[in-house]
């Protein structure tokens, strides 16, 4: 079941007098813990009468279990009788017109909006009444209906019992069981020969010592009944490439350095042993969190908190915290005053918080920094390091992205100690599942262009993302294909409002827009599962953001196609192009194979390459070679 809020959150006596009013229940309880903190939980008077009683029997017949408090349950009959008699609880709202709206601060109820005043054990999510907390755990596939209720009665139990271990009995090792992983039999009954020719057939590669074997599926982890159930539920059925190497090397506290293929599952790769690392520890003091992912975008981070209550439904005392800027600060903030394990933050809104002293990183056990290569440029940079402060030394540290160029692998190396580095596929490549269609278009052409692909019915795909170089050229843009084509269209940049955005990405997720105008937002670690066709309508400024832009075309083995515009204007990076983009096969214009600008970069390029052979190291296995490089007598 869920708990009422004042029961299972104690809050420190801070509303206003208005809020407090409104909130009857919460103020009488919070004057019992501040006059008592031995008394675990008292009955309350009746604010609503038999009415709102009659109306949580005919929501289900199973109300007088759910309005129960579990905590009573531990209490001395005598006295709990005795006080049944001058005082009743409150019942469990069953509607949600019975609730309220929230007051600025206050949790929000996920379904409608109203105020949240329970916590839905199984989900760890805010609801206001029984029937939110129906349509909640049937979105999330748990079904609903008074059976659903019982079994969450069970786990109400056990979450609101502190003495308890974080972990309880189904599998889930608390801190009397602690989970240690090791080779599956069958994994270690593998020859060495047959290992590297897996890793080989996978496009695996690793550097490190005593690099763990990759698993060939996720039972070969031995992880706990709950957590196995949650990854069949989630659609996890076999470990992709990144996965099969990176968890086990994960779940035995190596630090990582890992590059992979857009789409290719890093997330899960790195949660696995985030959410493992997380249940072998209890639950400590209110914002001491266990784990801690850095992003650099709030997408981002909403995905991974989402992935991550995928990974640990029905797991008591797993709680997450999203810290992100665009959002209200005051419900970051309450969230953080109870037990969180995880926390999924950006650089920024996580520093606002750390000097207001309302979050402690000083329990902090492993640190994951996903899209490292964006974080540890210079914009993000130093608030990473300065996070990274806070952070005990003696902790995991696991690096993920799609390309980490040389000088922010070095860079990447100082904040871990002894990695395994982690290759998947061709490094800092774009997505092989996506054919990639480089067009010769100078800037007035380019409008007309993106029209008739839109009108192509072998090219269109619906929903297509257009990606733009600013942000007043994604609404210009967004207008004119909406007038032309008649489609669907909404653009989305940094200028919209959070709300304004998750509204977007949901719809394009659920297919409610044809054709997405986006600046780079879009761009990284999303998985945008449905998206078939991208159009770079403005070429990316660097080819690491192009190999990600392209990436949203081809998710999890899908296959896509990535359209890009280019000209003069982008002249700086015609090498890069055709290097990153002939070597998958596919065909260049030849306005750019023949561009004055190419064949000036290829000659520096031989140039270099020269320069840095005439500069080798003499050895005795190369002075031969070097000998019959300079010898001017001619044959």
């Amino acid at each position: 079941m869920f708990m009422p809020r004042a029961l299972k959150v104690k809050r420190p006596a801070q509303v206003s007098g208005p809020v407090l009013n409104k909130k009857s229940k919460v103020s009488q309880e919070e004057r019992k813990d501040e006059g008592s903190s031995a008394t675990p939980v008292q009955k309350e008077e009746i604010s609503e009468g038999t009415k709102t009683q009659d109306e949580t029997i005919k929501a289900s017949g199973e109300s007088a279990c759910l309005t129960e408090s579990p905590v009573l349950k531990d209490e001395d009959p005598s006295a709990s009788s005795d006080t049944e008699e001058e005082e009743e609880e409150e019942p469990v709202k069953s509607f949600k017109k019975s609730q309220r709206w929230p007051e600025p601060g206050e949790p929000v109820c996920v379904m409608c909006g109203r105020y949240g005043e329970y916590i839905c054990d199984s989900t760890d999510n805010d609801v206001c009444s029984l029937e939110c907390k129906a349509k909640h755990l049937f979105k999330m596939g748990m079904g609903t209906g008074a059976d659903v209720f019982n079994r969450k009665d069970t786990i109400g139990d056990e979450r609101t019992q502190p003495q308890q271990s974080a972990v309880d009995t189904d599998g889930v090792g608390g801190s009397e069981a602690v989970y240690a992983y090791k080779d599956d039999l069958f994994i270690s009954g593998l020859t060495e020969e047959q290992v590297q020719r897996i890793k080989q057939e996978l496009g695996i590669e690793t550097q490190g010592s005593e690099v763990k074997r990759p698993i060939l599926e996720f039972e070969h982890c031995g992880f706990p009944a709950t957590l196995n159930g949650n990854l069949k539920k989630a659609g996890y059925a076999a470990p992709t490439p990144v996965q099969m190497q990176m968890v086990p090397v994960g779940l035995t506290g190596r630090d990582v350095i890992v590059s992979a293929d857009t789409g290719s599952g890093k997330t899960v790769a790195f949660l696995l042993p985030v959410v493992v690392r997380a249940l072998e520890k209890p639950a400590q003091s209110a914002g001491s969190p266990v784990a801690l992912i850095l992003t650099p975008t709030r997408e981002l981070a909403i995905q991974i908190e989402r992935q991550a209550k995928e990974l640990v439904i029905g797991v008591p005392n797993m709680r997450t915290a999203l810290l992100v800027g665009g959002m209200p600060l005051p419900q970051q903030l309450h969230r953080l005053k109870s037990s969180i394990k995880i926390i999924i933050a950006t650089p920024g809104r996580l520093i606002e918080i750390l000097k207001q002293k309302a979050v402690q990183l000083d329990m902090v056990k492993v640190v994951v920094v996903d899209e490292v290569d964006t974080m540890l440029k210079m914009g993000f940079q130093q608030q990473v390091l300065e996070v990274l402060e806070h952070v005990p030394e003696e902790h995991q540290t696991l690096l993920a992205s799609a390309t980490i160029p040389t000088g922010t692998e070095e860079l990447a190396a100082r904040l871990v100690r002894d990695p395994v580095r982690i290759a998947i596929g061709e490094k800092n490549q774009p997505c092989a599942n996506v054919r990639q269609i480089v067009l010769w278009l100078e800037e007035p052409s380019k409008k007309k262009k993106l029209f008739e692909i839109l009108n192509d019915s072998k090219l269109y795909q619906p929903p297509v993302v257009v990606f733009v170089d600013c942000k007043l050229g994604a609404d210009l843009l967004c207008e004119a294909v909406a007038k032309v084509t008649g489609l669907n269209t909404v653009a989305i940049h940094s200028d919209k409002t959070q709300w304004q955005r998750n509204r977007i990405l949901r719809g394009l997720l659920e297919g409610d827009f044809e054709v997405v105008i986006s600046t780079g937002v879009l761009g990284r670690g999303l998985d945008l599962a449905n998206v078939k066709l991208v159009v770079n309508f403005d070429m990316p400024n660097t080819m690491d953001e192009y190999v990600h832009q392209v990436g949203r075309a081809g998710r999890l083995g899908h296959r896509g196609t990535a359209i890009t515009f280019l000209n003069n204007t982008h002249k700086r990076m015609f090498l890069e192009v055709v290097k990153r983009v002939k070597a998958t096969g596919s065909s260049l214009p030849p306005q750019l194979l023949n561009s004055p600008y190419l064949h000036e970069q290829q000659k520096r390029e031989r140039k270099k390459v020269k320069q840095e052979s005439d500069n080798t190291l003499v050895t005795k296995n190369n002075l031969i070679d070097i000998i019959r490089k300079h010898d001017r007598r001619k044959k």
